[in-house]
């Protein structure tokens, strides 16, 4: 194992960042919640329909060396 210093801003290592970019953007821009419960019902709907339109999701993260990253056996 080796480290590798990576830059400060990776999207592609951490595909998971557009994902998050995704919720913010749609579920919540430009607005105030009462409580944190109405926070966390916005974020379950989020991620619940993030699971239904995995197909949208690929698209999001779906990088070239993820797509064909080679799988190796252990």
């Amino acid at each position: 194992m080796r480290l590798e210093a990576r830059p400060p801003y990776s999207p592609q290592l951490n595909p998971g960042e557009h994902l998050w970019d995704e919720i913010r953007e749609k579920r919540f821009a430009n607005e105030v919640f009462d409580s944190l419960e109405g926070v966390e019902d916005r974020l379950l709907e989020a991620l619940v329909a993030l699971e239904r339109h995995q197909d949208r999701d690929s698209s999001i993260t779906g990088f070239e060396w993820i797509i064909n990253c080679p799988l190796t056996a252990t």
